[in-house]
């Protein structure tokens, strides 16, 4: 794993396609935010951090909406190669659709209307649609 944020993501996408009721994955703080995030949206039932072997992992409860998985496209924005940054006024341009935006702030992981009410910029991390 190069990209904790990006495989932590799809690992997440790709339980809900494949009708699973959790998803293990190793701990990192940026993918604890993001779960809990996720949870406060409902878009995740709940995030846990177990300890498997001495290493610990985070452990994310899915959730379906009428039996049918809470979202099914995401859109990785920043990678590695090639980081994305906003600032205040061109993130109200990227909210005017319905998705998810995930932006890294200097105050933490927040979603994108959250940082536009804070009017503030970050790293524009994906989409779930």
């Amino acid at each position: 794993m190069n990209y904790s944020v990006a495989d932590f993501i799809i690992q997440i996408k790709n339980a809900y396609m494949a009708n699973r009721k959790t998803v293990t994955a190793p701990y990192a703080n940026i993918n604890k935010a993001i779960g809990l995030l996720l949870v406060k949206k409902q878009l995740l039932a709940e995030v846990k951090e177990d300890e498997v072997e001495g290493k610990r992992i985070l452990v994310a409860s899915l959730r379906y909406v009428r039996r049918k998985p809470a979202f099914k496209v995401v859109d990785i924005i920043s990678k590695p190669s090639l980081r994305v940054h906003v600032d205040a006024q061109s993130l109200r341009k990227l909210l005017r659709d319905d998705a998810l935006s995930v932006i890294s702030t200097s105050q933490g992981i927040m979603s994108g209307r959250e940082a536009l009410k804070k009017n503030i910029g970050g790293e524009l991390l994906f989409k779930i649609q």
